[in-house]
């Protein structure tokens, strides 16, 4: 041990911070920090976790400040001086960030949806109900199941799918979309959009008129093709959705109507695959500043659900075959 040495008294801080923030893993961090009570204190002071964080979800810069539930009462009324209570907040930042930095990269994907909010239009309410979007299969009970838009002159307008997640806060990595092939009509024809744009935000706590929901990421635009499969629109990085609201923008309308001459755009299928962050994480919006509040509710990491891969498929019952098997028939 005589040999050994004391980097924080060998490199500046400037230095030491630049390397620190290279690492990837909280873990590592919490490694570096269990070496001595200096260095903690280094990582605690500098908010290296919490860098960290910021580094994998830009998302988190709307934090206004964080809080832990078996503080909430006490948190922000505790006695002491400035120094005290400046240190108290950065111990509490420290153990949140490190949490959540955990938390995200024991990633297990599940999918998101918790219920469809509403459509933009809907062409035939409620038998062409965004609900239907919900249902992997497009055809259930021997009935054609789909979201469908109404009809337009001008193919440029948009539409727009809104959801509820299961969470308020939700990692988010991709999304798929099935458009739907009308069987039902000469030729099969397949009303997708030209490209597909998410957004993701929170319900509104003001009365805002039109605009119901706060939308704090817009993702790039993504082609779809016009093809009846689930096609799968996956995001570079993560995206933490802040406030467990979701939209689907769909762009450009392809086909025209042999009846009525408008353009439409129908969807069979919507799946949000992603992590949601509760029950361990919660979040409290300040409106009309927009930041939040990032609340640890609890230090559990969460258990691995029964079913990860399997979520991408659905297995038909052979009920289900035959049914289609007749359409299938009826259709020759």
């Amino acid at each position: 041990m005589e040999n050994s040495v004391d980097f924080l008294k060998v490199l500046n801080d400037d230095l030491l911070v630049k390397i620190l923030t290279t690492f990837e893993d909280s873990s590592d961090l919490v490694r570096f920090s269990a070496v001595s009570r200096s260095w903690q204190r280094f990582v605690i002071k500098n908010g290296l976790c919490k860098h960290l964080c910021l580094r994998i979800f830009p998302q988190l810069s709307r934090v206004d400040y964080v809080n832990e539930l078996s503080d909430t009462a006490k948190g922000h009324a505790e006695a002491g001086s400035s120094n005290y209570m400046e240190w108290k907040a950065l111990e509490r930042e420290h153990r949140v960030y490190a949490f959540l930095a955990q938390h995200c990269l024991s990633f297990c994907v599940r999918k998101c949806i918790s219920e469809a909010i509403i459509a933009s239009s809907t062409d035939h309410y409620p038998e062409e109900s965004i609900v239907n979007t919900l249902e992997p299969r497009d055809r259930v009970a021997r009935r054609a199941s789909y979201w469908s838009s109404k009809g337009e002159s001008n193919p440029a307008v948009p539409e727009m799918l809104t959801y509820k997640l299961v969470s308020d806060l939700c990692v988010i990595t991709e999304i798929n979309i099935r458009p739907f092939q009308a069987y039902f009509e000469f030729g099969y024809p397949i009303y997708s959009a030209k490209s597909v744009r998410f957004r993701m935000g929170h319900e509104s706590c003001q009365d805002s008129g039109s605009d119901k929901f706060v939308w704090t990421y817009t993702s790039q635009e993504f082609p779809m093709a016009q093809e009846n499969r689930l096609q799968t629109f996956r995001f570079p990085d993560p995206i933490l959705c802040i406030g467990g609201i979701l939209q689907v923008e769909l762009l450009g309308r392809v086909l025209r109507h042999e009846m009525d001459g408008l353009f439409y755009i129908c969807v069979s299928h919507v799946q949000v695959m992603g992590q949601p962050l509760s029950p361990a994480f919660g979040i409290q919006i300040l409106e009309p500043s927009e930041q939040f509040v990032l609340e640890a509710r609890s230090y559990t990491l969460p258990t691995l659900p029964e079913e990860t891969e399997g979520e991408y498929e659905y297995e038909y019952d052979d009920e289900d075959e035959d049914e289609d098997e007749e359409e299938d028939e009826d259709m020759e």
